[in-house]
């Protein structure tokens, strides 16, 4: 038996010392392969609680989940009150100063800095996000869908307030996985430049990153509804397919992609002027502009000879983002794809990439008519504006992100969802 030297010994004690105590001041090094409870105890101090001293700790998330009557009428009727609105704004400012400091930022914002299991280190993600106003709902979007093994590219329009860019670009700085597109651009609502903006970042994804496996485009008023394991698990659950909405075009929306419409006094409007048919007899299927897709698929939109002449024939129809994404869906020879018979149409309800209340389709609880219940929040272009009242309706559907949410209008319905999509993540989402 080989005897150590007294000075090795002392050596080996201090090594042993230094090491307990890294492990202690840095819980995020532990081993990332599986769960344990140890696992587990180390990140509890990620979790949102009432001692981080944000203004919406006084609500009851678990009862206002469940539906209970009184702490959704208390939730109200905080928000409406004009000094709970002051405190939970935050400025932009604030997060170009805050980001002076990336470690103690990410820090203090809790953002979770290691993969929380091997099933998510081996499956990453892309995400695609454009933006153009609010902030603090990018920040905390970002923050709710953050994982380290993913990668994010983000879009602000070129149209925004300096402030806005000046935020968000400080945000990206502070992550080696969060990049601004390469090439921004003006969007303008209902135009063409919706999609290219996607697009953009999609090119930057693709050639940036070999590694992921599936790609989300999001808006910044957008949030999940699933943690990044249940992610993972629905998106290895499609077996290479893609998941978006794409079905046969209502008659009130064809003259989006029959007649030519131009740009005119900074809005796009529709003319007489008749459109050529489309490329290669495509059929124009409709859809809407968010989409959960394959590597294959992203490889198509940038690769595939046909896709430039549909994306030429495309720059003159009305919100093309409603069906360029669906049309490819259904082309021969894409990843993924489906065929184009009607037995294939798909709706927005039964694919996962968003769930919207559409005002349209509204209506009070047990109606047959209606097809999800009455919005709780307030409607924007038709669509639900979520308030605190839809969580416990939202949180029970299958779709991976819902659309829209406004912290500015209802920050408690933000609030609750991120602690409890937190706490889920946390606790391994099984």
């Amino acid at each position: 038996m080989r005897l150590v030297h007294r000075g090795q010994l002392q050596l080996l004690l201090t090594l042993s010392v230094v090491l307990v105590s890294l492990w202690m001041l840095y819980p995020l090094s532990c081993p990332r392969r599986g769960w344990s409870p140890t696992y587990s105890l180390s990140n509890s101090w990620l979790e949102y609680t009432d001692d981080d001293g944000v203004p919406e700790k006084v609500c009851n998330c678990s009862a206002i989940l469940q539906g209970e009557r009184e702490a959704l009428d208390q939730a109200k009727s905080l928000i409406i009150t004009e000094d709970f609105q002051k405190s939970v704004r935050i400025p932009d400012e604030y997060y170009i100063n805050a980001t002076q400091d990336c470690s103690e930022f990410r820090l203090r914002r809790k953002y979770l800095m290691s993969p929380l299991s091997q099933e998510e280190e081996d499956f990453p993600l892309a995400y695609s996000i454009v933006v153009h106003q609010k902030v603090q709902n990018f920040e905390r979007l970002l923050r709710a869908i953050y994982a380290p093994q993913n990668i994010y590219c983000v879009h602000v329009d070129k149209k925004s307030d300096v402030s806005v860019f000046a935020a968000i670009q400080a945000i990206t700085s502070c992550f080696p996985n969060v990049f601004m597109v390469s090439k921004p651009l003006s969007v303008v609502y209902g135009h063409w430049s919706r999609v290219q903006a996607d697009i953009n970042c999609m090119a930057d994804l693709y050639n940036i990153s070999t590694e992921w496996k599936y790609l989300m485009n999001l808006c910044g008023q957008d949030f999940p509804l699933k943690t990044n394991l249940e992610i993972v698990r629905m998106l290895r659950s499609l077996r290479g397919g893609n998941s978006m909405q794409s079905e046969q075009t209502p008659d009130d929306k064809k003259s989006r992609v029959t007649n030519v419409h131009e740009i005119i006094d900074g809005k796009i409007q529709e003319t007489s002027k008749k459109k050529r048919p489309p490329p290669f007899n495509l059929p124009i299927l409709a859809g809407n502009a968010y989409i959960v897709v394959s590597r294959g698929y992203i490889r198509s939109v940038l690769e595939d000879n046909r896709i430039p002449a549909l994306i030429e024939w495309s720059k003159d129809t009305y919100a093309a983002e409603e069906f360029f994404w669906a049309t490819i869906q259904r082309m021969p020879g894409v990843p993924g794809s489906t065929w184009p018979n009607r037995k294939y149409d798909v709706t927005d309800l039964n694919a996962i990439a968003r769930l919207v209340k559409w005002e349209a389709h509204e209506g009070p609880q047990g109606s047959l008519q209606s097809v999800y219940t009455e919005c709780h929040g307030h409607h924007v272009r038709g669509i639900c504006v979520y308030g605190a009242g839809d969580l416990q309706w939202m949180v029970e559907q299958h779709h991976l992100f819902a659309n829209k949410f406004d912290i500015d209008r209802d920050p408690i319905a933000v609030y609750c969802l991120e602690k409890y999509l937190r706490h889920k993540a946390l606790a391994g989402a099984d």
